[in-house]
Parts: C-alpha cells; sequence; structure tokens
C-alpha cells in the first residue's frame, strides 16, 4: 500500500472511530464490518472529557458477570 493510501486508510479509521465515539452507528457499516477492521461498536466505548479539555476514547468496562455454575454434589 502506497503513503497516500495508507494515509486515506488511517483518516478513515478514525472519520468512524468518531463516529463509534458519539454512540452512533456509522452509516454504510455494519457491526460484521466494524469487527473485520477491528474496531470496537459504538455501545463498547464511551468519551471522557479529561480535566485539562481534551477528549479521550475509552473501552467501557463491564459488570462482571455473575458464574451460572451451581454444584449441586453433597459435601462430605
Amino acid at each position: 500500500m502506497c503513503l497516500a493510501c495508507e494515509e486515506a486508510d488511517l483518516y478513515l479509521r478514525w472519520q468512524l472511530l468518531h463516529q463509534i465515539a458519539k454512540g452512533e452507528m456509522p452509516t454504510g457499516y455494519t457491526e460484521d464490518d466494524l469487527r473485520a477492521m477491528d474496531l470496537p461498536l459504538p455501545s463498547e466505548v464511551e468519551l471522557i472529557d479529561e480535566p485539562d479539555g481534551t477528549q479521550t476514547l475509552r473501552r467501557k468496562v463491564s459488570a462482571p458477570q455473575p458464574n451460572a455454575f451451581a454444584c449441586d454434589s453433597p459435601d462430605e
């Protein structure tokens, strides 16, 4: 890939991340397209306003899922 094509690809990815950070699904893209490009889905990231005025994109930390496994064996 030439340098101009690589720069255009990076700019496209930046635009997509900007839309995703706003919580919007990019027009013309599916979840599978974003996964193939190794980009997060809008529900997986959040835009954080830093004290210095900058904005940071971070993955959302989900609450741990409860363990569905339960042991039925009697204690010995």
